[in-house]
């Protein structure tokens, strides 16, 4: 695998592991909120007070959890293959902190704030960036109130193109910790395998497209993933 080019799709499972609430529980509520009160542009809208405490909320969590041997066997991975490209859904940190150097975040981040008014993103993980009160910007005239950086429900997704510029030229497509509920992320497999790569899934159970992989590793990823890793790169972590 050293010498192919391989791409990762991590998702939520992953973080899971290392206690971050996946965006969905099974009774439809994130958080004991409906989605659509919480993530969309319109519940911003409607109540940023609401949506606001909500991602605060989830950004204080950031700093009450730690990467675990999945993400930090997906780091040793990149560490020894040649053309690696990380790909995740999460809107954590905990890849960073596992040691991966270049990741993108489809989703957006919670360790950044982006202006209203500019869009622009400014890293906003102080103190004071955490509390109840709205956080302006640094990069107006007159400070503008932030949103989070975060890609709702009914907007697109990041670096979509850079994405599937990726995904159609990997040899090796590797899904970690996913659904395969949340689409364009879902559908992603299937791009990979139109053109010809070998398609991997990693995954606590068998998700909605799991026929489209051609291997599947079912488990915990942060127990069984170090040992893959181990055996796809002849290393030990």
């Amino acid at each position: 695998m050293r010498d192919k080019k391989v791409v990762v799709l991590t998702g939520a499972g992953v973080s899971a592991e290392s206690g971050v609430r996946t965006f969905r529980d099974n009774d439809g509520l994130w958080e004991d909120h409906r989605v659509e009160d919480v993530a969309t542009p319109e519940a911003w809208q409607k109540d940023p007070i609401l949506v606001w405490r909500f991602y605060q909320a989830r950004r204080n969590q950031l700093l009450e959890v730690d990467e675990n041997p999945a993400h930090i066997a997906l780091a040793k991975l990149e560490s020894e293959v040649n053309d690696f490209t990380l790909i995740t859904q999460n809107v954590d940190d905990l890849h960073e902190r596992g040691g991966s150097s270049s990741v993108i975040h489809m989703h957006g981040q919670l360790r950044t704030l982006r202006c209203e008014n500019s869009g622009q993103s400014e890293e906003r993980l102080s103190k004071e960036d955490l509390s109840d009160e709205f956080v302006l910007c640094n990069c107006c005239s007159e400070p503008s109130r932030m949103r989070p950086d975060i890609v709702w429900f009914g907007e697109i997704p990041m670096f979509m193109e850079e994405i599937y510029a990726a995904v159609e030229n990997c040899d090796v497509f590797i899904v970690v910790g996913s659904s395969g509920h949340v689409y364009p992320a879902a559908g992603l497999v299937q791009v990979a395998k139109a053109n010809g790569a070998e398609t991997i899934l990693v995954n606590y159970e068998v998700p909605v497209n799991g026929y489209e992989f051609d291997e599947m590793y079912i488990g915990k990823a942060g127990e069984i993933l170090p040992n893959i890793v181990e055996k796809w790169v002849g290393t030990p972590l």
